[in-house]
């Protein structure tokens, strides 16, 4: 236990010169230059870890092009492989200790058949990010995941999560080939409105069910609870402004569920909450808000507000058919509660993007 202080001490406690310092004065020096040497030893911290990070994840490429090119002679699949990794792995754990199990090798291999530069490696991701980007097979998505990481600062978690619920086939869902084929060279640019929208949006981390007792106000808590997660969802740059505006046209009071501020557009964006099915009164309502923000909120250098509403069922056609054609501010996306497996979701984009091929067409 540490010994306390005495008072006597810090109010009596003297420099060499035999000048006094009173307690409240040395305790503010002693407080800020605390925090100069916590930042020295933080900052020293990080840079071993990079060092250490970059370090391993150099020799576990290496370890990878060792089996790749060397032992099987180049061969991106041996016949022996399974036999050699077992070997290995029984030699080398035997004298390193954890780390190269049979399993860890061959994503080694695996490692550097996917990423045959090593130069190109990044510096800011761990060797568990490459081991989660790595499981993606599409050679695009995992391009563009290994971008958005490195843009956003993911966490292993963070990456794993937006893998799992397909992010990039949900981008890519609202674009045409060559759109796509931006994001994995580029990640995700943020350059207009449907740059920022994805359909469906995964909530899975509110641990919600839907039930007849099941609001919209429920919904808009559990989203505030877990606000940094959804701000993950949402996307980058958004901030919230507000829960519940309250606007005021012809002495009646209306009710806006979230409205954000995305710093990459610079523009407001309102969020209503639907439960069940969407209807044309939902979006005349939301395109209200929008004409509203427009009119009483929207500054000068701001861009034209996003009306975004997320629902549990929507009908293309309705969303079509209500709005005006020069309303190309309001969405309408789905919201699924639990995160669905990957063929799940590959199919419900799938059938999306149908549905969107076929309103283009009956439009056009």
């Amino acid at each position: 236990m540490k010994d306390k202080i005495p008072d006597d001490a810090v109010k009596n406690t003297s420099c060499d010169d035999g000048a006094a310092i009173d307690g409240s004065g040395l305790e503010t020096t002693v407080d800020s230059l605390y925090q100069a040497i916590s930042d020295i030893v933080e900052d020293a911290r990080k840079t071993v870890y990079r060092a250490t990070n970059q370090a391993m994840m150099r020799a576990y490429w290496e370890i990878g092009r060792v089996i790749v090119e060397e032992e099987q002679e180049g061969r991106e699949k041996a016949a022996y492989g399974k036999g050699i990794i077992r070997d290995l792995s029984l030699r080398l754990s035997f004298v390193y200790g954890q780390g190269f199990s049979p399993r860890n090798l061959w994503f080694m291999r695996n490692f550097y058949i996917a990423y045959p530069k090593v130069n190109a490696l990044r510096s800011e991701l761990s060797w568990t990010h490459y081991r989660l980007l790595m499981r993606v097979r599409n050679e695009e998505a995992r391009s563009f995941y290994l971008i958005e990481s490195c843009k956003n600062g993911w966490s292993t978690r963070e990456l794993d999560r937006q893998i799992s619920s397909l992010l990039f086939e949900r981008l890519s869902l609202s674009r045409d080939k060559e759109k796509a084929l931006e994001l994995s060279r580029e990640g995700q640019i943020v350059a207009s409105a449907e740059d920022l929208i994805k359909d469906p949006y995964i909530l899975e981390f509110l641990g919600m069910s839907e039930s007849p007792d099941f609001h919209e106000k429920d919904l808009e808590q559990n989203l505030i609870d877990r606000l940094q997660s959804f701000l993950l969802e949402l996307g980058r740059g958004f901030a919230l402004v507000a829960r519940q505006k309250r606007i005021t046209v012809g002495g009646d009071h209306y009710y806006i569920d979230l409205v954000f501020y995305n710093h990459a557009l610079k523009c407001f964006v309102l969020i209503d909450l639907k439960i069940g099915k969407l209807d044309h009164r939902d979006i005349g309502q939301m395109d209200f808000y929008v004409r509203y923000f427009e009119k009483e909120e929207r500054s000068e250098g701001d861009n034209p507000t996003i009306g975004l509403i997320l629902c549990s069922h929507k009908n293309e056609a309705m969303v079509r058919y209500t709005l005006l054609d020069d309303r190309e501010q309001v969405f309408a996306s789905k919201y699924r509660l639990c995160l669905p497996t990957e063929e799940e979701l590959k199919r419900e984009i799938s059938e999306e993007r149908a549905r969107l091929e076929l309103v283009k067409r009956e439009g056009g």
